[in-house]
């Protein structure tokens, strides 16, 4: 005889909300651990006798195992789904994170960073797939500004915590404690993680309006299609080219930017760390911004298409700010200037996170999504080494021109690509790829 399906006498009310916040701390987590190296870099340096190539070839193992398993990672977890895909790579990258400690030359750092870029490459299309199973249309937006918010909290709380404990217990120590922070929140994560129709803590009152707005029942959902579907989608290209055109500018100016201001500005190391963290707190308030203008337009009664395209206009128009803070000779407005930028390029950045949950079913969300951040990673290693280049050859002012335009040349591309998104805020699906059959493919929308 089978047992009842017996209801837990306290289900957690707003379970979605408590979920985000747990998406937002392996954000921060991942971030902290990400920046470790850099906050590191100047002792590791000293010790091992690094050059600055030496340093950049690290960072770019990083970044080329990131830019690969963006568009991997996406796949796995649209298969597996969203609770062990995402375990599978926090887990990945703490022990990757802690391996850093025991590395004893250039390969052995190359090593652990690429090692380390291909657990890290999961959060992202993990938080998303998340975000589609949890929330309805018009709450996504915040969702995840709120998930990728932890990206710039992450890296306030890495560049004290690691130097604290690079000065007082050594760098090895340093990042085996910021490779161990994964360990709790993994534990929290596998707790409370399941799909809605899966859950027992989940009201009744939650679960209705999770499947009002998303029809189907998760249980009976079929399996992610192959993958050349997603590759013939207008759609799925629309987001990974707007994202291949913006955010290598987000790139530049980590890597760069306080660089530019020591070299064109005459800026001390005290006065590099007392100013180059204001464009970067600058990106959690755009993050929330972007996300919450675009769900406040939607509750107005927007459509999704003009809720989400809004943001993205104001979002080009803003990091237009990016010529003239390459013109100006005032360091204060330069970095005035660059904290508009930044700003607007989080509130654009939230909204193309959240495209693949508007345009795609829940089971190929986290596949869009990592093909979105492979884009990223390309034009990231491109603008990166093109920056090397330009400034070698020229100045760094014709970066700056670059980065103020390229935004609405993204723009354009969006509109081309994706000339309506659907609305579901009222419960009508998303456009589905369609299954093995002779439906003309891909769909226009």
């Amino acid at each position: 005889m089978s047992k009842p399906n017996h209801r837990p006498k306290r289900p957690i009310r707003n379970l979605r909300w408590w979920i985000i916040g747990v998406c937002f701390l392996g954000t921060m987590i991942n971030y902290i651990d990400r920046q470790s190296l850099s906050v590191a870099a100047t002792t590791i340096s000293k010790e091992f006798g690094f050059s600055a190539s030496d340093y950049g070839s690290i960072v770019m193992a990083f970044m080329a195992a990131y830019t690969v398993m963006q568009f991997v990672s996406g796949a796995i977890v649209d298969r597996i789904g969203v609770r062990w895909g995402m375990a599978l790579f926090a887990a990945w990258w703490s022990v990757s994170a802690m391996l850093h400690a025991f590395c004893s030359g250039l390969w052995s750092f190359r090593a652990a960073r690429f090692l380390l870029g291909m657990g890290e490459a999961g959060n992202w299309p993990s938080a998303t797939k998340a975000v589609s199973e949890w929330f309805p249309a018009r709450e996504r937006g915040v969702a995840v500004a709120i998930f990728d918010s932890g990206s710039g909290i992450g890296g306030l709380v890495a560049a004290p915590l690691v130097a604290w404990l690079v000065v007082c217990h050594g760098w090895q120590v340093a990042f085996l404690a910021t490779g161990a922070l994964v360990i709790p929140w993994l534990v929290l994560w596998v707790w409370i993680y399941r799909s809605p129709e899966l859950h027992d803590r989940i009201t009744d009152t939650e679960l209705e309006l999770l499947r009002a707005n998303r029809p189907g029942n998760l249980e009976e959902s079929p399996p992610p299609e192959p993958w050349h579907w997603v590759l013939a989608s207008r759609s799925a290209w629309g987001i990974v080219l707007g994202r291949l055109l913006t955010d290598c500018i987000w790139w530049f100016y980590v890597y760069w930017l306080a660089k530019y201001l020591t070299d064109m500005h005459g800026f001390s190391l005290a006065e590099v760390g007392m100013w180059v963290g204001i464009p970067f707190l600058a990106v959690d308030f755009g993050n929330l911004a972007g996300g919450g203008l675009s769900s406040y337009l939607l509750r107005r009664g927007w459509t999704l298409n003009a809720a989400r395209k809004a943001v993205l206009v104001l979002g080009a128009i803003g990091m237009l700010a990016s010529v003239p803070a390459g013109l100006t000779s005032h360091a204060g407005l330069c970095i005035a200037l660059v904290t508009v930028v930044t700003f607007s390029y989080s509130a654009w950045g939230t909204i193309m996170l959240t495209l693949p949950t508007d345009l795609f079913p829940s089971r190929q969300t986290g596949s869009v999504s990592g093909l979105s951040g492979t884009g990223a990673g390309i034009g990231g290693m491109a603008f990166t080494w093109l920056v090397g280049a330009m400034v070698d050859r020229s100045s760094y002012t014709p970066i700056f021109i670059m980065a103020g335009l390229m935004p609405m040349v993204a723009l354009m591309v969006v509109e081309w690509l994706i000339p309506l998104i659907p609305s579901t805020a009222t419960g009508s699906a998303s456009p589905v790829l369609p299954r093995r059959s002779s439906t003309p493919w891909p769909p226009t929308a």
